[in-house]
């Protein structure tokens, strides 16, 4: 792929371009057919862009009595690029246990903040272990809002405190839910808190080109846009997406899309994008 023509700011590219306060970058061979990993066996496939390295799950019990399962997974994060993994992403799934039938007459509360807390705890804990992030390594965590807006700065301090005794490598914390609704200088403060030379926050947004320009100015290093729920199957569907890029990075010097189809890579990247956690094009099954 062709090297976008501003340098990148956060997610690294080439090390040579990278400040101290950019990730570092993964220095784990890329997924190249034919190619061997470090360990002397044989580099995944292509379809390798999707796989995760290493999953795990625990379970959590509510101030309600719900019992929640939580699967952490990591996912390689590419830079469009360079065509290469140069992070790891924790995607983190929490699931009622019981299924369907254990949501029946429980309507659509939300969980309270201490619960939201605790899961975000419980994945820090357990989601470092898995990143296994050595001193040259790059790994994105997930955080509540939440946990984040009433921590004060609390939270920040135990990132790093783990942070510095389980993974030494560069950590972004990807904050999810509610920054639709919060004011832009209290994003911008409670980033402050995180910005360190091996720390730094990204902001997972909605797939909405007025919630990408809200943001400009808040010191985000990345934003992040899951394309699951963006048409971009066909290229007719395309222009749409492009814009919807093209927003986000106006906004800032990276943008990460998740879920992205692998042939679409070169498009994003022309689009604006800089980094990709591409879908798994697995057919269905039934």
């Amino acid at each position: 792929m062709a090297t976008t023509s501003e340098p990148a700011s956060g997610l690294s590219g080439p090390d040579r371009d990278r400040s101290p306060h950019q990730i570092a970058t993964s220095r784990r061979p890329t997924y190249e057919p034919g190619s061997n990993s470090a360990e002397g066996q044989p580099a995944p496939g292509r379809r390798a862009y999707a796989e995760p390295y290493a999953s795990v799950a625990f379970t959590v019990v509510t101030r309600a009595a719900r019992e929640l399962t939580v699967t952490l997974a990591t996912q390689p994060v590419f830079d469009l690029a360079r065509s290469a993994p140069v992070a790891r992403r924790i995607r983190r799934m929490v699931r009622n246990q019981g299924g369907e039938r254990a949501l029946l007459g429980m309507g659509r509360r939300t969980l309270e903040p201490a619960d939201l807390h605790r899961i975000d705890l419980l994945t820090l804990r357990e989601g470092l272990d898995i990143l296994r992030l050595g001193p040259t390594d790059s790994g994105l965590l997930p955080a509540y809002w939440r946990t984040i807006a009433s921590s004060r700065g609390r939270f920040a301090m135990l990132c790093a405190e783990l942070q510095h005794a389980r993974a030494p490598g560069m950590l972004m914390i990807e904050v999810i839910g509610g920054l639709e609704q919060a004011p832009p200088d209290a994003i911008a403060d409670a980033i402050s808190h995180f910005e360190t030379a091996a720390q730094g926050v990204v902001l997972h947004i909605a797939p909405d080109a007025a919630a990408a320009r809200r943001l400009a100015g808040v010191g985000a290093r990345c934003l992040v846009i899951d394309f699951a729920g963006v048409e971009h199957e066909h290229m007719r569907d395309w222009r749409g997406a492009a814009e919807l890029i093209q927003a986000a990075r106006e906004t800032c010097g990276q943008v990460l899309l998740l879920n992205l189809r692998p042939d679409r890579g070169l498009a994003a990247q022309a689009a604006g994008a800089t980094h990709a956690v591409f879908a798994d094009m697995e057919p269905l099954r039934v």
